[in-house]
């Protein structure tokens, strides 16, 4: 570890602290990242992972909360990002017909057509992101990162903003 390593280190409460913001900047780094490589195709990463998720969920598409709910970053505006794609003709709602309260949304040809395009660059730029690492190692990286996942979805559904407990 390089002086400067080991000063910043100290410059944090704890390790769980210099943790959380390692990650939040590497969160940071990737999506600015990300970012870049789908901006020529005129496309946000929300609407990227839009088109994505409806491409996944075939002909019959999915209800508007459930896109929602399988978003990588949870936004309350999918009706928002959903009217965007639909003006530029990459998705289609319908009313389902037995409940006209549950609206439906579908990935159009030419959002399939878009997507085909953006794919390889798009994988390109993830798998660049991890090249620094062996195999080995982002298989570890996951695992750890969705051991904390859990941990935060337990919080936020129990209600206890305070948890602090330490598992090894």
């Amino acid at each position: 570890m390089s002086t400067s390593d080991g000063d910043r280190r100290r410059s944090f409460r704890s390790v769980e602290q210099a943790a959380a913001v390692a990650l939040l900047q590497t969160t940071d780094a990737l999506q600015r990242r990300l970012t870049r490589v789908i901006e020529p195709f005129g496309i946000t990463l929300q609407q990227f992972n839009v088109l994505r998720i409806l491409r996944g969920a075939g002909p019959d598409g999915l209800a508007t909360l459930t896109v929602a709910n399988r978003m990588v970053e949870r936004t309350p505006g999918v009706t928002r990002l959903l009217d965007r794609l639909e003006a530029e003709g990459l998705v289609e709602r319908v009313r389902d017909a037995e409940d006209r309260r549950r609206v439906v949304a579908r990935i159009t040809p030419q959002g399939r057509s878009l997507l085909g395009r953006v794919d390889d660059t798009f994988e390109d730029a993830e798998d660049g992101a991890f090249a620094g690492l062996a195999e080995a190692e982002i298989e570890q990286l996951n695992r750890y990162l969705g051991r904390v996942r859990v941990h935060l979805e337990a919080i936020e559904t129990s209600g206890d903003r305070s948890q602090t407990s330490h598992s090894n």
